[in-house]
């Protein structure tokens, strides 16, 4: 793990657990905990999924485009670590991509896009496991028992927050939220496709346009992609100056 400090490793907590605000956006709030915690990790990127009101997992969140992949490719094929930690509760640590037939499917596939170790931690309190986080490194160094202990302590704090959304909100199930947000990323990802085509630029450099327009101009970041998707103009908004 990098050398945070202590002080940036608390800011990093408050923010995770700040979710009494206004307007809480699960999208926005699950891409801040991807990087945030990708951040810590040397050399790796982080992946977020979360359950539907079936309690079938579906992609939030991810570092960036190669890792967003790598999550679906694991809902496809119901095959990789972040599916075995939210179905078991408890996480996976330090599992060589190269020397595991654990997962036949993802392991080689993952492998290939130049990822070597693995980990996953259950998004959970207690018993009640409504995600899941993975963490996919390019090297085989391994997490250390603190490095991991940090890692899902973010995980638990996330979960918590998330939960408490449904107590907050005059008991609105939380799944009913999940699944609104999860209808947003779909809007998302087209306007993602949107913006790269016709900016010529990377999907993460057009996912990366679309959020600073969002901040930029205070509105949600589900907002600005669906006025992306719905009108083709609005992409001249876009300039992230």
């Amino acid at each position: 793990m990098t050398t945070v400090s202590e002080q940036r490793l608390a800011e990093i907590f408050v923010e995770v657990a700040d979710t009494l605000v206004d307007e809480f956006d699960v999208i926005e709030f699950m891409q801040m905990l991807a990087h945030r915690t990708a951040d810590l990790v040397n050399r790796a990127t982080v992946g977020l999924l979360l359950a539907d009101e079936r309690g079938q997992l579906q992609f939030m969140a991810a570092s960036d485009e190669s890792t967003r992949l790598l999550e679906l490719f694991q809902l496809q094929w119901s095959d990789g670590p972040c599916l075995d930690a939210f179905r078991t509760g408890e996480p996976v640590v330090n599992a060589d991509l190269a020397g595991t037939e654990r997962w036949p499917g993802f392991s080689p596939y993952a492998s290939a896009g130049g990822f070597r170790s693995v980990h996953a931690f259950p998004l959970r309190l207690r018993s009640d496991v409504i995600g899941a986080m993975g963490v996919f490194g390019t090297s085989s160094a391994p997490l250390d028992g603190t490095d991991v202990q940090i890692v899902q302590a973010l995980a638990d704090v996330a979960a918590i927050g998330l939960l408490q959304e449904r107590t907050i909100h005059r008991g609105e199930v939380l799944t009913e939220q999940l699944q609104g947000a999860l209808n947003s990323r779909i809007v998302i990802e087209q306007a993602k496709g949107a913006v790269a085509q016709a900016r010529q630029v990377s999907v993460d450099d057009a996912f990366r346009l679309l959020r600073a327009h969002a901040r930029r101009t205070n509105q949600r970041l589900s907002v600005v992609a669906r006025r992306v998707v719905t009108d083709m103009r609005s992409l001249h908004d876009l300039s992230g100056d």
